[in-house]
């Protein structure tokens, strides 16, 4: 089983729960409607990498807030990026198929290492560099579904394990990528920069 690391210890989630359609203008960017109620997907533990690859032209990086679970509680942040290959994901948007062979393929789920954090959620922000330009940025206060109300939402139909991840949702300005591009993924808690992530695109080999 694939790790992440927390601080200084290695964690093993046995899944990665996505939140999606979480940011308004992330919406209106890919033409969608607003939900009635949170939007819920799963990657597996086969989906972890810790390395960036490229697989195609058509695959979108979206930047994300990322929390640790233990105890049913959130513990730690960090940053990932929820890789998707759109065109695939349009095909089966259109028939109203299950995303996951869009969104839950090996390497699709690149994440950094966490700290820990156990409250004050509401002063969270990031901002996704790539190749030293400003991306992606968003906060707290832009999240239709706040940390509680996942973690209650979820609670609700599927138990969260110990050491599983809840990736948050994207804000406007995903993309597409190549290889060779740097990406930079900072996390802040109020002004203090508590978490970065550096990854340089790589060949799928």
């Amino acid at each position: 089983m694939k790790t992440i690391k927390f601080e200084e210890s290695r964690v093993v989630p046995s899944k990665i729960v996505c939140i999606g359609r979480n940011y308004v203008e992330h919406i209106y960017e890919l033409g969608n409607e607003i939900p009635q109620s949170m939007v819920v997907f799963n990657k597996p533990n086969s989906a972890l990498s810790k390395e960036l690859y490229y697989f195609s032209e058509d695959t979108r990086f979206e930047g994300e807030i990322c929390f640790l679970i233990e105890n049913k509680q959130i513990i730690g942040v960090g940053f990932g990026l929820d890789l998707t290959k759109a065109d695939i994901q349009n095909k089966l948007k259109e028939k109203g198929l299950p995303w996951e062979r869009a969104k839950a393929f090996d390497g699709s789920a690149v994440l950094g290492n966490f700290v820990s954090l156990r409250k004050e959620f509401q002063y969270l922000r990031f901002e996704l560099y790539i190749n030293d330009t400003l991306q992606q940025e968003a906060s707290y206060d832009l999240m239709m579904y706040k940390p509680d109300v996942m973690l209650k939402e979820i609670e609700s139909f599927m138990s969260l394990e110990d050491g599983d991840i809840i990736m948050s949702g994207t804000p406007k300005g995903v993309g597409n990528y190549k290889i060779g591009d740097v990406f930079r993924g900072v996390i802040y808690h109020k002004d203090e920069v508590i978490i970065e992530s550096f990854w340089r695109v790589k060949e799928k080999t």
